[in-house]
This record gives structure tokens, C-alpha cells and sequence, in this order.
């Protein structure tokens, strides 16, 4: 317990008080080995944090540049892209993906497509092709797992990995934003029908090119990606989609279409009845001059 003062409390004489200070002064040899050892110490550290201020030259570091990966790409332009952005040799993204060790669903037996998110990538001399494709995909296992686009394929009756298959197609297929919703009902109403989807972009994808002419040869192609010739979904994505599209894809729009053909940019048709898409495919070909449909 802390005691009171006393009300008088003893004078000390001058005297005293001098002689207290004098003792409190006074250092010790020890002391002063001490005292001499720390300003060696704060030399030292001014030495240390001033000699790298005044030998240093300018401060440099390296600006990061940008890699766009527009919506719809598939796996083999964005390698082509990767290589261009880090300046290595034509194939070397390609064939740094298989050995990757990249984060894809088991869906995807190791094949990155539509898993390479399209997005604006940092790209510096330290970056690979590992590193470049590993934070695409972790980009699109984010934005594929979550809750929104799980539930969106659980009542649509898909698995998550067949729900980026669709968008890869509205991607693909559609010719406008607006027109996404359409395109990804026209593809679970065929789904839900057991119809073949007969979308020329599967062959297109098949066949390494982008083209809106399809011929009656095309249609024959010996290939899973032959939508014509093969009931249900290709068996990966055939593109690499955006929000947009998986957003189609999981809430479509509401309607009984089946068909549907772009006759014109900006004019696209839908429709239930086949008379009708004939029609319009009729009007597509006049248009383009040569043989097409959707």
C-alpha cells in the first residue's frame, strides 16, 4: 500500500542534496563500458542506413504490362497470346499446359479449355507460362465455384463443368449480348428433347476456324464435337467464356425456342417452328450468298 507524506517532511540541506546528485552522476567502469559500446552500436546502425542512401542509384522498378484475354478465346489463341506476351517461342505456352499442375475439375481430364479466364493479366520478365496459365484458372475457379453458378447448374440439371460448356457456346453463337439468354434456352430446350444441337460453332471448334458456312459435308464430320451428327454436349467447352455468357447460361431466358439463325448482323431469329427457321436460314443464305443455318 502507498503511504501518505508526512506534512512536514524533513529539510535536507544543500549540502545533502548536492552530495545525492554527485553520487546519482557518477558512472561506474562498468557503466561506461556500456555507454562506450552503445555508441559504437548507433554509429553502426548510421553507417548501415546511410552508406546504402548515399552509393544507391536511382530506385528502379519494373512496370508490369497488361495481357487482355477477350471473351471467346479458345485454349490454342491464348497460348498463342501467352508466348507473344513473354516473348518465348511460338508452342512453349502449349506445351507447358499439360505439366502445369493447373487447378481444373476432373471433368476437364487436364484440359484447360474454357478454364483460361478471359481477363487483363500482369505480365513482367519474372512471369512464365506456368505461373501465367495457373492464375487463369484460379481466376476461373473463383468465379466458376461460386454459389451463384453452382446453384444456377443445380437447377438447371448440369454439372458446373457442363454449364461453361454451354456459355462456351452462347459465347460462341451469339450475335449480340441480348441475344445470350436466347441462345443459351434454345440449348437446354434441344438438351432437354434429346435433340442434337446442330451448332456449326462445335464444328467450327472441330475444324480450327471461324467461319458463319457451314456445308452438308461439315455436317458429317467424324467428330465428338460434331453437334450435328452427336447428341448432347461436345465434350469440353470449345472456348474459353465470359460473365456474360455463364450468366446466359445459367439463367436463360424463359421461352419455347428450338432454332434460331443470325440473317443479318444484328437479326437474329427464333423460333419453334421448323417451317419458319427454314424460312429464315433461306434468307441467311441469300444474304451471305452461300450455304449456312443455325
Amino acid at each position: 500500500m502507498a503511504h501518505e507524506p508526512p506534512d512536514n517532511p524533513p529539510s535536507v540541506t544543500p549540502s545533502r542534496r548536492r552530495t545525492r546528485l554527485t553520487r546519482r552522476g557518477r558512472l561506474t567502469r562498468r557503466g561506461r563500458l556500456t555507454l562506450f559500446i552503445g555508441s559504437l552500436l548507433v554509429l553502426a546502425v548510421a553507417a548501415a542506413v546511410l552508406v546504402p542512401l548515399l552509393t544507391r542509384g536511382p530506385k528502379t522498378e519494373e512496370t508490369a504490362r497488361t495481357l487482355v484475354i477477350p471473351e471467346g478465346r479458345r485454349a490454342t489463341q491464348v497460348y498463342a497470346a501467352v508466348d507473344q506476351a513473354l516473348g518465348v517461342p511460338t508452342g512453349t505456352t502449349a506445351g507447358a499446359a499439360p505439366t502445369s499442375d493447373l487447378p481444373l475439375p476432373a471433368a476437364a481430364k487436364g484440359n484447360p479449355e474454357g478454364y483460361l479466364y478471359p481477363a487483363t493479366y500482369p505480365v513482367t520478365s519474372a512471369t512464365t507460362p506456368k505461373s501465367l496459365l495457373r492464375y487463369m484458372t484460379d481466376t476461373a475457379g473463383r468465379h466458376f465455384g461460386a454459389d451463384h453458378i453452382t446453384a444456377g447448374a443445380r437447377r438447371n440439371d448440369v454439372t458446373v463443368y457442363q454449364t461453361v460448356t454451354i456459355a462456351s457456346i452462347v459465347q460462341a453463337e451469339a450475335d449480340t449480348e441480348a441475344d445470350m439468354g436466347k441462345v443459351a434456352r434454345v440449348i437446354h430446350n434441344r438438351l432437354g428433347r434429346g435433340m442434337p444441337l446442330q451448332m456449326d460453332s462445335t464444328l467450327n471448334y472441330a475444324l480450327n476456324r471461324s467461319t458463319l458456312d457451314t456445308t452438308t459435308g461439315d455436317t458429317k464430320l467424324a467428330s465428338p464435337y460434331n453437334s450435328y451428327a452427336h447428341k448432347g454436349l461436345p465434350p469440353t467447352p470449345i472456348g474459353n467464356p465470359g460473365e456474360q455468357a455463364l450468366t446466359a447460361a445459367i439463367t436463360p431466358t424463359p421461352g419455347p425456342w428450338l432454332y434460331f439463325v443470325t440473317v443479318a448482323p444484328g437479326d437474329t431469329r427464333f423460333t419453334d417452328d421448323y417451317a419458319e427457321q427454314q424460312r429464315n436460314v433461306a434468307e441467311f443464305n441469300r444474304n451471305r450468298g452461300g450455304a449456312g443455318g443455325g
